[in-house]
């Protein structure tokens, strides 16, 4: 956090300030779904589709709901920074920054004692097909091992984009995302560890990542440095967080319960749909990528603008990032539909594996214009700590709306396109709903 990698956003140009924090957030989240995406063709092109299913089927449902929670609880630290640094208050900064430390990192280990006893459990719940559920467990195994790790990095990572800070961590993701890679072929080609070599690749990277956030973090050279004696929590600063960060964490878990639950369905169609199901996710990586990054950059400056108090610039701020997000987000979804025939065989050898996968693609992406709205709405409110009524839309829109969906259409005609479509649908629902929220929210600010 030297002085000259921060960026204050409360001044300037917006385009151009949105614009430079954002790239090189972008940068760091699509290495991210590179070494994702590499995992996918490693496992794909050496280990077969079994094995390929085994990751990034029930795994990667399971992941992503305990991330999900776990990541969305950070967001309360982020908001906060955000909007102490931009105030200039620097004695609560340093509280808020050990506090996040502090805390996210017990919160790992405790996640340990809980999740390691349910593994096997969880994965029969899911209906994980007899074929891969040894794999399956084998990876999760592994991989439950990095949690204080994985919220340890990932508050550090808040705490540094909040400062306006986003090319450190894009610098510590390319080197994570060298490691992983290189880590995968020997683990897997060489070693023929399969699934497990993937997940101790991951595990290695992520590690490194981390270590070297923290370097950062405690050897900063300006009066956001912070000592051992700061790591300590705070009551109230960890109780502005949780006001924060609990809701978005709820919402988070809807979305991974109701994805946990449309796994089920996705489950019962065999190890091919399971497969290409988890591979249509790497190929539109690229959009997720961007999405989350440009939303992480809205909260960002929204952040930074009203601890600042000029919710003047907040609201041209909205303006010039439906400008930039809309027309992007189109962009994407043409060259996705475009290239993604030609990326599929990369991924896999097996015909009927692309097929499916580029089938599931035309549920999803012509229909992404939908969700950027919802992420760019929330991004500006949760920038000003409004979270509770745009998370209940959310978990009510797409939450609930998913599980009502598997519980009854599904439930009378299971297929794959029965599964995909009550995405884009859910996200209109949420939009109008979250629409009318803002509208209502905005005259208030």
């Amino acid at each position: 956090m030297a002085a000259d990698k921060e960026r204050d956003m409360t001044s300037g140009v917006i385009w151009k300030e949105l614009l430079l924090f954002f790239l090189p957030l972008l940068l760091s989240t699509l290495f991210q779904q590179l070494y994702n995406a590499v995992d996918a063709v490693i496992v794909g092109k050496f280990a077969g589709t079994k094995a390929l299913a085994a990751v990034g089927g029930s795994p990667a449902v399971i992941i992503n709901l305990i991330v999900s929670i776990f990541v969305a609880l950070t967001t309360g630290s982020s908001v906060i920074t955000a909007q102490l640094y931009g105030a200039g208050k620097v004695t609560e900064l340093k509280k808020s920054i050990g506090t996040s430390l502090t805390f996210f990192t017990l919160m790992g280990f405790v996640l340990i004692f809980i999740f390691e006893p349910l593994v096997y459990q969880i994965l029969r719940l899911l209906g994980t097909p007899s074929d891969t559920i040894k794999d399956a467990a084998d990876y999760l195994y592994i991989w439950y091992t990095c949690f204080p790790v994985l919220m340890l990095l990932n508050a550090e990572m808040g705490i540094l984009r909040a400062v306006g800070d986003s090319k450190t961590p894009l610098v510590f993701m390319m080197i994570s995302c060298i490691i992983n890679i290189i880590l995968d072929l020997i683990f897997v080609i060489v070693f023929t560890m399969g699934v497990r070599g993937v997940a101790w690749a991951t595990v290695i990277s992520m590690t490194v990542n981390m270590v070297l956030c923290t370097v950062k973090i405690l050897r900063a050279q300006d009066d956001l440095r912070i000592g051992l004696h700061d790591l300590k929590i705070d009551r109230v600063m960890l109780k502005k967080m949780m006001e924060i960060g609990i809701p978005s964490a709820v919402s988070g878990s809807m979305y991974g319960i109701s994805n946990m639950i449309l796994q089920v369905s996705i489950n019962s169609l065999g190890t091919v749909v399971v497969a290409s199901w988890a591979l249509s996710g790497k190929v539109d990586g690229v959009y997720w990528a961007t999405s989350g990054a440009f939303g992480s950059a809205v909260t960002t400056f929204i952040g930074q603008n009203y601890g600042a108090g000029k919710t003047d610039r907040i609201k041209k701020a909205f303006r010039v990032s439906l400008i930039l997000f809309m027309p992007l987000t189109l962009l994407l979804c043409i060259l996705i539909m475009g290239f993604a025939p030609a990326l599929l065989p990369v991924f896999s050898d097996d015909p009927l594996v692309q097929e499916t996968t580029y089938e599931v693609l035309t549920y999803f992406v012509p229909y992404y214009l939908l969700w950027s709205f919802i992420e760019l709405l929330s991004g500006v409110m949760r920038g000003c700590g409004e979270v509770k009524i745009p998370v209940l839309i959310s978990a009510l829109g797409i939450c609930v709306f998913r599980i009502i969906w598997v519980s009854t259409i599904c439930a009378v005609n299971n297929s794959l396109f029965s599964v995909s479509i009550c995405y884009p649908i859910s996200w209109a629902v949420t939009d109008a709903a979250m629409l009318i929220h803002f509208l209502r929210w905005r005259k208030k600010l």
